[in-house]
């Protein structure tokens, strides 16, 4: 039997009857229209229109034309466990048809191309870590389970089973679309979860992070619970990451693995994978503007500890082996672990920079230093704007960010867009006046 490749046909084996057409904005908000089954010819021949403005953080004005949306038939999604009939397809988005520059979609596809002219295949694994919450009387936001209050909840099997009808639900739904759900767990907060899931291709595990925050977002809202992926919302609890194991492969063979040379690091990886491991140190500072894009993302890198004992989110840019303070990690020969990046990170962004950041690492034959070290003696940025002053000056950054833009065109640098919205997120935040500062300085003077 011929496997189904077009729309159509992946609609009507699924029992599709209806299809969201989605894409995410620079910020990561998902994006869609509903499209019924019976349009789906229309769908894949001439996309879904959108006012692009209306979107968001995606490069338009109201005056600009439509943003069409245009389906890729390889991330059909059936999602009959949300609702019956219904499934999604992630969108390219298109203006005047051409590819959208600032489409974070379309920019990681540039990047990954621009991999390919290089001679690799970048993959990807990654780890989704989110808290589930709900509200108290008074407003307050709290575990969704009134039990989840121990000092160290890591790995308790008491947690994991009251939140089994929701863990084994996400289980049972990611498995049946093949996606190889292998762990479940309570992580170091109190209401923190993570749910992994096999390592793809890039742009494939980056459209499934989309799609499991969605899935997550409205599979907990049904049970009356939040599910949020704000790098650190409470003060004293663990943040949330999402941590990117990365590997090159090139004509399918791996390139990470120890090739002849001399290696006196101990970690058994290429001089390939080294160079790589330095290209992200390198960048690392510029990087977090873009992997850790809020202003609450810096409450997460900045913590020295939490109530557990440790924060575990990187606050310099280092390596080692099987050693989670690390920004690179190191856990086989195979991959590396990058920590930086945390929950409110767009996927697409996250893995376009860290790839733009370990292929210019590689050209330039780079050294990442000693293990335990790095080859910067620097720390991370203390806030998102020293993050966003660093990227502004990091061409190598500011190019993954541009990617998607053709050459000699009058388009606008993404850039430089996406550096004014966030430094425009942060004085929003710094202007914002709040209970800390009541308590501070109304009676201190």
């Amino acid at each position: 039997m011929t496997k189904p490749n077009t729309l159509a046909e992946l609609a009507a084996e699924a029992g599709t009857k209806f299809i969201l057409a989605l894409f995410v904005d620079l910020n990561g908000k998902p994006c869609a229209k509903l499209v019924p089954v019976e349009a789906v010819d229309e769908l894949a021949a001439d996309g879904v229109g959108f006012a692009g403005y209306a979107v968001g953080a995606i490069g338009q004005e109201p005056k600009d034309p439509d943003l069409v949306a245009m389906p890729d038939p390889a991330s059909f999604t059936p999602i009959p466990f949300v609702k019956e009939g219904l499934a999604l397809v992630h969108c390219d988005p298109h203006v005047n048809g051409e590819p959208w520059p600032f489409a974070p979609r379309n920019i990681l596809k540039a990047m990954i191309q621009q991999a390919a002219d290089a001679g690799f295949e970048p993959w990807i694994g990654a780890e989704v870590e989110y808290f589930l919450l709900k509200r108290n009387a008074d407003g307050a936001l709290v575990p969704a389970d009134d039990q989840d209050t121990a000092a160290q909840p890591c790995y308790d099997a008491r947690s994991v089973t009251r939140m089994y009808d929701h863990l084994s639900s996400i289980s049972t739904a990611i498995n049946g679309l093949g996606w190889g759900n292998y762990a479940n767990d309570h992580e170091d907060g109190s209401g923190q979860f993570e749910q992994n899931f096999n390592y793809a291709e890039a742009l494939t595990t980056c459209d499934r992070v989309i799609t499991l925050r969605y899935l997550l977002n409205v599979m907990a809202a049904e049970r009356g619970m939040i599910a949020t992926f704000m790098p650190k919302p409470f003060a004293n609890k663990t943040g949330s990451g999402l941590h990117m194991h990365m590997s090159l492969t090139s004509g399918g063979a791996p390139v990470f693995p120890t090739e002849p040379h001399e290696d006196d690091r101990g970690l058994a990886m290429s001089a390939t994978a080294y160079s790589f491991i330095a290209g992200i140190l390198d960048h690392a500072c510029a990087m977090q503007a873009v992997i850790a894009p809020t202003v609450n993302s810096y409450k997460r890198t900045g913590a020295i500890s939490t109530a557990s004992g440790a924060s575990w989110a990187p606050r310099f840019p280092t390596y080692g082996g099987n050693d989670r303070t690390h920004y690179v990690r190191v856990p086989d020969s195979s991959r590396i672990e990058m920590r930086g990046a945390d929950g409110s990170a767009n996927p697409y962004l996250a893995a376009a920079v860290a790839l733009a950041a370990g292929l210019d690492g590689i050209k330039r034959a780079a050294d990442p230093g000693a293990l335990g070290t790095g080859p910067k003696q620097e720390r991370l940025p203390a806030t998102l704007l020293h993050a966003i002053e660093r990227l502004e000056t990091d061409e190598v950054m500011t190019g993954a960010l541009d990617a998607a833009i053709p050459p000699n065109t009058d388009i606008p640098s993404v850039a430089a867009y996406f550096a004014r919205l966030k430094k425009t997120e942060f004085w929003d935040w710094h202007s914002a006046v709040g209970a800390w500062e009541h308590e501070r300085y109304l009676t201190a003077f």
